[in-house]
């Protein structure tokens, strides 16, 4: 893919035609063009790197999306759609020629079906939302992503969001009925169906962690899930994160798929103690938290069964929840992790590689030497049972210096996620922060085949360009530096 736009500074003469184009059709309070006004949008989580959009556009209708889109095709201006902003990949970063179409205004429930089980909802709806709504009916929707509070639909169908259950319940593609949209050109598109099975290609699974770059959501149907009679959490303490690794794989090992299965560090638990009193073990090295759902008599078999496996697997402490406020409580501190984290240290790159659950040990000793290498301190908070790591590398953004160790830290750790037989990826996608390693990810004709699929959707690129796939100039420059050390910068933007 050939990306139409760079980043950099604002044209404004561009600017001055595409405010024009947009204004025929857009009222003033939804065209923002002034810097104090576009400033709020110049980054999504992953505030490390940034850059100011050219336009940003707020629509409140369908066919105000269409015509956004329609118009920039046809002034071959790029387009990033942007939820909540609380991505962190850098995938809603604006371009500096481009249109940020935010999709905060479609934030309307539309229904909500316990006869089917699903709701339909506009992409600006907040994942919590989605299960108050249901909850009368004795339903939720399954994904819950640690900011679930502020997370939009829309941004959890772009990155194929998942959270702290799952590993029972699946993330986003597996929760998803439906996706409707609309093409680069304007042209409305939908992907799935309300009923069992779609007929042709599963696009529904394409769409789903696309990031944007194929088409821009308007309208999701989830699925909901009956609400559990019971629910129970182990906190289990270790005196060592390789044993508190071998005891997750332990645990999935026996034929046991718990609710949750969450592991933190003593460095995590340390910071999660002191923001939300969860209770939490601050002699451990490590600590699990293993939840069981279902019937209570489902819940008081699985839990048995655990605690019979961690014990083996040398926990030193386990207590285990007796009453709904208590679990409540454990998952409060788990869930706090990166603002309790975001208390101690001035700035947090929050990493996203997954492995094989048999290799938890030695990657957290991987990550252990890395602190002493390149001077940065890591507290590490992730889904255990499916592997997904979310190594919290602290660092000082007003020092450039370590945002460069803190990059190099975070490449390290990427490509040892490759090595042991990974991904580079499990729910925040790729953006911009990971788009150099998948060049180690990815062969050169599978790479191609990516940007092939992104051209049948938009042949010119203008949707969310530069992200997502790398070019195969980009994986050349990665690999020399790869051969030679160091890693290969991010697009050229500024840095705080």
């Amino acid at each position: 893919m050939n990306a139409p736009a760079e980043h950099g500074v604002i044209d404004a003469a561009r600017q001055a035609a595409v405010v024009a184009a947009l204004a025929k059709f857009l009222p003033p309070r939804q065209l923002l063009h002034e810097t104090e006004d576009t400033r709020p949008y110049e980054c999504d989580g992953l505030s490390a790197y940034r850059q100011l959009p050219m336009v940003v556009a707020l629509p409140d209708s369908e066919d105000q999306v269409a015509r956004i889109l329609a118009t920039c095709h046809a002034m071959d201006v790029p387009v990033v759609p942007r939820g909540a902003g609380t991505g962190l990949s850098g995938g809603a970063l604006p371009m500096g020629n481009g249109v940020l179409l935010s999709l905060a205004k479609f934030n309307r429930i539309l229904s909500v079906d316990p006869m089917s089980r699903s709701a339909r909802v506009e992409p600006g709806v907040r994942n919590l939302a989605i299960s108050e709504a249901a909850a009368p009916f004795g339903l939720y929707y399954a994904p819950d992503p640690s900011s679930q509070i502020a997370c939009s639909i829309g941004g959890n169908v772009a990155e194929n969001s998942g959270g702290v259950h799952c590993l029972k319940y699946g993330l986003t593609v597996n929760n998803v009925l439906r996706v409707r949209g609309f093409t680069v050109e304007g042209e409305a598109v939908e992907f799935g169906s309300e009923a069992l099975d779609a007929p042709g290609y599963d696009l529904l699974a394409v769409i789903v962690g696309s990031e944007g770059m194929l088409a821009v959501t308007t309208e999701v149907t989830v699925k909901l899930v009956p609400k559990p009679e019971m629910a129970r959490v182990i906190l289990a303490s270790f005196d060592s994160v390789e044993k508190a690794g071998d005891a997750v794989a332990a645990v999935i090992a026996a034929g046991i798929i718990p609710a949750g299965l969450e592991m933190m560090d003593k460095p995590a638990t340390a910071a999660v103690e002191e923001f939300v009193r969860a209770g939490y073990d601050l002699e451990a090295a490590a600590i699990l938290l293993c939840e069981s759902d279902g019937t209570p008599e489902e819940v008081a078999e699985e839990i048995e069964r655990m605690k019979a496996v961690l014990d083996q697997s040398g926990a030193t402490r386990l207590s285990v929840s007796t009453s709904e406020a208590e679990r409540l409580k454990a998952w409060a501190g788990r869930k706090a992790a990166f603002p309790a984290v975001g208390r101690i240290s001035p700035d947090y790159y929050c990493m996203d590689g997954t492995i094989p659950k048999k290799a938890l040990g030695s990657i957290l000793t991987f990550i252990a030497s890395l602190e002493k290498k390149y001077g940065l301190r890591c507290p590490n908070v992730f889904h255990a049972g499916d592997g997904n790591l979310h190594p919290l590398i602290l660092f000082d953004a007003n020092d450039p210096d370590q945002l460069h160790r803190t990059e190099e830290f975070a490449n390290e750790v990427l490509l040892k996620c490759i090595e042991l037989g990974g991904t580079v990826t499990g729910e925040h996608g790729v953006g911009i922060e990971k788009i150099n390693q998948m060049c180690a990810q990815f062969a050169p004709a599978e790479l191609a085949a990516f940007r092939a699929l992104k051209k049948a959707f938009d042949p010119r690129g203008l949707l969310n360009p530069e992200k997502n796939i790398p070019t195969l100039h980009r994986c050349a420059e990665f690999g020399g530096m790869h051969v030679h050390g160091g890693a290969l910068p991010h697009p050229e933007l500024p840095r705080f």
